[in-house]
């Protein structure tokens, strides 16, 4: 993993640190999240030629994406692999901070919301040869439809020449919605779904290997949705939209209500 930089931090290279936190893992975090949910694992073929930096990335509903992708990955693809968390909020104290590096080796990204982070991490660590996880969606879903990638992930992969490894989470929505405050119930079904790595075309900009992620990772949702009876995020987009519509529809009726009633005390 060397190159004459120095590290981003010792501890993401560190084969110690990654068997401490692969043991933690195995022992705690995998056993807690089988007690949780009923965890299906697809593609794990895909991952044999994997080698080296990559990006991982994947649709983002859910506290629990990043602890299933981890969990889910083979031992020898996971090793080191660095995960990005908000600074503003795995960041801003002390338990949650250690929690996340023993558990899922975290790094801050900055959101621009007063957390802790630091510029350019990502693209250190890709430099020093460690992995990292990233949500290209930026924060979770607050529908279960995919929001549009900020496609600084893909140049990511293009400006440092590794592959983006995509991974769809289904059923993780329905199992831990953000404005759901207590944890999952009843063992809910997830399915966790690794693609085949993906590389830039030559010549490819950012816009359009973000694209193409993007399009992957919907692909492979939506397949194995409509293959184990989950919902599409094609269909939670569209309930988001008529959601949207009844209320603009509302908000239309009372803008008519309240200039008719205008309308009646001018006379």
């Amino acid at each position: 993993m060397g190159n004459d930089v120095e590290p981003a931090n010792p501890r993401y290279t560190s084969r110690v640190h990654a068997t401490t936190r692969q043991t933690a893992q195995m022992l705690l975090l995998k056993p807690a999240l089988l007690r949780l949910l009923k965890i299906h694992v697809h593609g794990v073929a895909n991952l044999d030629t994997l080698e080296g930096p990559f990006v991982v990335f994947g649709n983002h509903s859910s506290h629990l994406d990043a602890p299933l992708i981890l969990c889910s990955l083979p031992s020898r693809v996971s090793k080191f692999v660095a995960t990005g968390a908000a600074g503003d909020f795995f960041f801003d104290n002390p338990v949650k901070s250690l929690s996340m590096s023993l558990f899922m080796n975290a790094f801050a990204i900055d959101r621009g919301k007063g957390g802790k982070g630091k510029r350019g991490m990502s693209g250190q660590l890709l430099d020093d040869g460690v992995p990292i996880l990233l949500f290209p969606e930026g924060t979770r879903s607050r529908t279960g439809a995919l929001a549009p990638f900020v496609p600084g992930v893909a140049s990511l992969c293009i400006s440092r020449g590794v592959p983006a490894l995509p991974v769809a989470l289904v059923g993780a929505y329905d199992a831990w919605p953000s404005r759901q405050k207590h944890l999952p119930k009843g063992r809910p079904e997830v399915h966790v779904v690794f693609g085949r790595p993906m590389t830039p075309y030559p010549g490819e900009i950012a816009h359009e290997f973000n694209e193409r992620m993007r399009r992957q990772v919907l692909e492979l949702h939506d397949t194995t949705a409509r293959a184990y009876g989950k919902k599409t995020l094609a269909e939670y987009a569209r309930t988001e939209a008529i959601e949207l519509a009844k209320k603009s529809h509302i908000a239309a009726l009372v803008d008519d209500a309240k200039e008719q009633a205008d309308k009646q005390e001018d006379r």
